[in-house]
């Protein structure tokens, strides 16, 4: 189970700290043209705000369980996650975009399972 949750936590670790520095990096106009059409709904500091929100979760994935300090941050880390893919559900649901709803569901799910796992 170790070697899944280790697999898993390091996938979303990868997608989200590149979701983030995107965030961070381009305008909010260049992610609305690369189809983030919801970034146009949001302030430029809310959307880079997401972006530190997706890069410290990315760290604090990895970062605490693979150097054995502060353990704790890691199923931390998967609860905000958990927590920030429900407003993007909540977000898209919104705007009637059911594709990015799909994915944020599994990014949800993918995150509560680290979550869990990490604590049992």
């Amino acid at each position: 189970m170790d070697i899944i949750l280790w697999i898993v936590a390091a996938v979303l670790a990868a997608a989200f700290l590149a979701s983030g520095v995107l965030k961070l990096v381009w305008s909010r106009e260049r992610l609305v043209a690369a189809g983030m059409a919801w970034a146009g709904q949001f302030s430029s500091r809310f959307v880079k705000a997401i972006g530190v929100l997706e890069i410290l979760a990315a760290v604090g994935l990895v970062v605490p369980a693979a150097l054995g300090i502060a353990s704790v941050l890691a199923p931390l880390a998967a609860t905000g996650l958990v927590l920030l893919m429900a407003g993007a559900v909540v977000t898209h649901l919104r705007r009637g975009e059911m594709q990015p709803v799909a994915v944020n569901l599994v990014f949800l799910g993918l995150s509560a399972f680290v979550a869990w796992g990490l604590l049992v």
